[in-house]
């Protein structure tokens, strides 16, 4: 293969990578995955995540708090979280993941409290010009009317509909387009619309495999031939062009 691929977001931190995370990144490497973005989601896996950057010149790293620890955390919680990025914010590529999330909260209270926190880090993100990297299952256009005003931001893993996809891209952002693409009939319609000068691939590593069991950076290949299926370009293509928009957005 005489191309190489970014998986723009993915977390080889985590639990599942304990025993064969050297390995796992040295396979990457080898399959042609060149560059990693490794993103953080809470306290813990933020400082891991500057960890992996610090030992890796090719894994960067993206601090973040997840929507999923917005409606429990309290203020004090949520002010150390913003402190530590602010903190680091020199040894990061961008900010996030962080955003909404209304599949698995659905009080209003809940809902208001993830606002609350993800216009803090939109805050952050604006303050020092850092691209955002945003979860946004199921409330992608209010993710977006909060968040569009900024210079870059990415929808990580975007699953939302076609409309608030084209509402993104008319905004300048971007849209990550994650291994799911391999199987799933509607990610296969978003990798098909999305203008490729606004695309990103990923993995969400251990999540979301194109293959049995754990996903890893290295199957960020298997999403190539179909995203080049679906839309009759060479594959060749599909990496330069994400490749290239992955270094724009996050200053690579």
């Amino acid at each position: 293969m005489d191309f190489q691929v970014i998986d723009s977001h993915c977390h080889l931190d985590f639990p599942k990578f304990n025993k064969d995370r050297e390995a796992t990144i040295q396979c990457a490497r080898k399959a042609g995955v060149d560059q990693m973005i490794n993103s953080g989601v809470d306290p813990k896996t933020n400082i891991s995540s500057l960890e992996l950057a610090r030992e890796y010149d090719y894994i960067h790293a993206t601090l973040g708090f997840s929507p999923h620890l917005s409606p429990e955390a309290t203020d004090e919680q949520v002010h150390l979280m913003l402190n530590f990025i602010e903190d680091h914010v020199t040894n990061i590529v961008g900010i996030g993941e962080a955003g909404l999330d209304y599949h698995y909260f659905t009080s209003n209270a809940e809902r208001n409290r993830q606002i609350e926190v993800f216009k803090q880090v939109i805050e952050l993100a604006d303050k020092y010009n850092k691209p955002l990297v945003i979860h946004g299952r199921e409330a992608e256009d209010i993710a977006l009317r909060l968040s569009g005003h900024l210079d870059k931001v990415v929808f990580h893993c975007y699953g939302g509909n076609l409309e608030t996809m084209r509402n993104i891209v008319d905004a300048g952002h971007f849209i990550s387009v994650p291994t799911l693409v391999c199987f799933s009939e509607h990610h296969q319609e978003i990798a098909r619309e999305v203008p490729l000068e606004h695309m990103l691939l990923e993995t969400d590593s251990p999540y979301l495999s194109p293959r049995k069991g754990r996903n890893e950076p290295a199957f960020i290949l298997d999403s190539l031939p179909w995203i080049a299926k679906l839309r009759g370009i060479e594959e060749k293509d599909i990496a330069e062009c994400t490749r290239k928009n992955t270094i724009r957005v996050f200053g690579l």
